[in-house]
């Protein structure tokens, strides 16, 4: 398992488990590898099964192999779905496709979409909510859609979007999912709220029990959390998204100019 005396301080399900990884970071082991057994990584390096299967569970803990019943240990792939936080909302991608942002940037990585709208209704905002939108927080002042959406038939991020009341009200938004050409954001743009503006707030987390459920989410898999805020030329927010995204399946890419 090596000479070095820190490593030797190591257990040996530890030492095996940072060979695995070095194997992963340097390409040698590529996305969709399948780990050696334990019983080929026992012999190999002189240990006991227990042992090696303990290090497959360190490197699953952290995201980076996926235990399959029957099959083994695999490399995990790398983020298939990215984000790209301006382009996204772009009015010409919006004219020239017809589409959400989240189909027409699916579509372009050359992958599949599908999106469902799992509930929508008036209810009493979070406080971070209220804050953003500038609402209150003590009365049903905004509009909550939920949506789950897919890749390739695989659930990826689920969304949920808040709009104020007054803008909403007695339109599509506050109604169902017929939202026509453009979507979401042409129906903003008819209620005079072009977007001009994003705000992204990044955080990570590991998932609730729930969570891990419902997204179908490998042991280990931690949650990016992306709070998307709208904002009109005039800078007035008029619609905030909270994106749960899996984090083995999504990666952002922001490009933005720096202040002077």
């Amino acid at each position: 398992m090596g000479d070095d005396s820190t490593a030797a301080r190591e257990p040996a399900s530890r030492q095996l488990a940072q060979q695995l990884r070095d194997q992963i970071s340097r390409g040698e082991l590529a996305p969709g590898d399948r780990l050696p057994s334990e019983r080929v990584m026992a012999e190999e390096h002189g240990i006991a099964r227990n042992t090696a299967r303990e290090a497959v569970r360190l490197l699953t803990d952290e995201g980076l192999v996926t235990a399959e019943h029957g099959r083994g240990a695999f490399v995990r792939a790398r983020p298939r779905l990215m984000r790209f936080g301006q382009h996204r909302y772009s009015r010409k991608v919006r004219e020239e496709t017809g589409l959400s942002p989240f189909h027409a940037e699916v579509i372009a990585q050359a992958l599949t979409p599908n999106a469902t709208l799992d509930r929508i209704g008036r209810v009493q905002p979070p406080a971070h909510v209220a804050e953003r939108l500038d609402v209150s927080p003590r009365t049903r002042s905004v509009v909550e859609r939920v949506n789950w959406y897919f890749v390739d038939g695989e659930p990826v991020q689920i969304g949920t979007t808040y709009i104020p009341w007054e803008i909403a009200k007695a339109t599509e938004l506050a109604s169902g999912d017929s939202l026509g050409a453009g979507d979401l954001y042409a129906r903003f743009e008819d209620q005079g709220y072009a977007i001009t503006y994003t705000r992204e707030e990044v955080t990570a987390r590991m998932p609730t029990r729930d969570e891990a459920r419902d997204l179908r989410m490998p042991s280990g898999v931690p949650l990016l959390v992306v709070t998307h805020t709208g904002l009109d030329a005039q800078r007035r927010p008029f619609e905030l998204t909270e994106f749960k995204m899996r984090a083995d399946h999504s990666g952002l890419d922001y490009t933005m100019k720096v202040d002077d």
